[in-house]
């Protein structure tokens, strides 16, 4: 006798123009089998579970890690937003003195209601009755303050990278490793609680998406797009995007000569180890692993270069084969399959940190 199996089938459909000017037209075919009812079912109880938590709360505060990327203050937006939505102030802590252009320019564009503070503020903003909202990291030295969160009796946290014993405990999570970015999680957030985005913040938020994925070339699923389309529904403006990523002439040209540098190492891995005497911003590193990416063969990239704020900093990218977020953790960093990041800052020169990683990547 033959049985039939039959699953659920959502048809989705959508054009949507990337930041480089591409049009996608998808059509999104979602077979749900028992597992995956059951994960959905699980993540829509931990979204009613947070929604009732910050309907609770007095404030919502919320924290991205060090060193801010457009993911991190996408998803900082975002969630701002949503507590916005349900009447609740929101303040973004940020201790950053420096950011990269993108991020910079980027904070230029935040509207009156977005209120920033540091992490030494917390205390004259009713903190008691309040949450910590974690977004892109769930460890707590890599945040702009690793005491912030002895302040907090509830911590959620909303995040696209791999657990560790490192991750903050006693958390409320939605730690998604197939999510792109931490700016897919908090949109999907949006879209459950329906909340109305201006289109500067539709446009931040995918710039998040856009940095993560490396223009949807990476770490891109359907649910990605789908986070995409939706914000460009609210307003996203891709050519406005594409503006966080401009580059600086004279930096490109130096990276080049960097490039020129690159070191192959058991045929599939990229290794640059940049001059001693010169110093790079984060963003500098992240963008030079990402081009070594794009080698024949290459299937892992690694930057490591003396950080202008400080350290030594990796940078690491990866197809997904290779876990180059355990790689990074061992050196003091983190990340996931795809990308990882790294500042050193145990006295130890350039040259000891690289053959502590190439031993790493034997």
């Amino acid at each position: 006798m033959m049985t039939a199996r039959f699953c659920l089938v959502k048809m989705t459909a959508g054009l949507f123009k990337s930041p480089g000017g591409h049009f996608f037209r998808f059509y999104c075919c979602q077979s749900q089998s028992n597992s995956q009812k059951q994960m959905h079912s699980g993540r829509d109880r931990i979204k009613n579970k947070i929604k009732k938590i910050i309907k609770k709360s007095k404030n919502v505060f919320v924290v991205g890690h060090k060193n801010l990327d457009l993911d991190a203050i996408g998803a900082c937006i975002g969630v701002s937003q949503i507590a916005t939505h349900f009447n609740k102030n929101s303040y973004i802590i940020i201790d950053d003195e420096k950011n990269e252009l993108g991020v910079a320019k980027l904070l230029t564009e935040l509207d009156d209601k977005t209120i920033l503070i540091k992490s030494k503020d917390i205390p004259k903003y009713h903190y008691k009755d309040s949450i910590l909202i974690i977004v892109d990291t769930n460890k707590a030295h890599l945040l702009q303050n690793d005491q912030i969160i002895h302040y907090f009796n509830h911590i959620i946290i909303l995040d696209h990278h791999q657990e560790s014993d490192q991750t903050i405990p006693n958390t409320i999570q939605i730690i998604n490793e197939k999510a792109s970015s931490a700016c897919e999680i908090v949109t999907g957030l949006i879209e459950k609680y329906q909340v109305k985005l201006t289109p500067t913040t539709a446009t931040h938020i995918l710039a998040g998406i856009v940095l993560d994925t490396n223009n949807f070339i990476v770490k891109t699923t359907q649910e990605t797009y789908l986070s995409a389309y939706y914000l460009t529904k609210q307003g996203a403006n891709p050519k406005k995007v594409q503006s966080y990523f401009k580059q600086d002439i004279k930096e490109y040209l130096e990276r080049q000569k960097v490039i020129s540098k690159v070191k192959v190492i058991h045929d599939k891995y990229a290794l640059i180890v940049a001059p001693e005497k010169q110093q790079y911003k984060r963003e500098e590193l992240a963008k030079i692993a990402d081009t070594l990416l794009r080698f024949k063969n290459i299937e892992a990239s690694f930057v490591l270069g003396n950080r202008i704020d400080g350290g030594i900093g990796l940078s690491a990218r990866s197809e997904g084969n290779i876990n180059v977020g355990e790689i990074a953790e061992n050196l003091g960093g983190g990340g996931d399959n795809h990308d990882a990041a790294a500042q050193i800052n145990n006295g130890k020169t350039l040259t000891e940190v690289s053959l502590e990683l190439i031993d790493l990547l034997k």
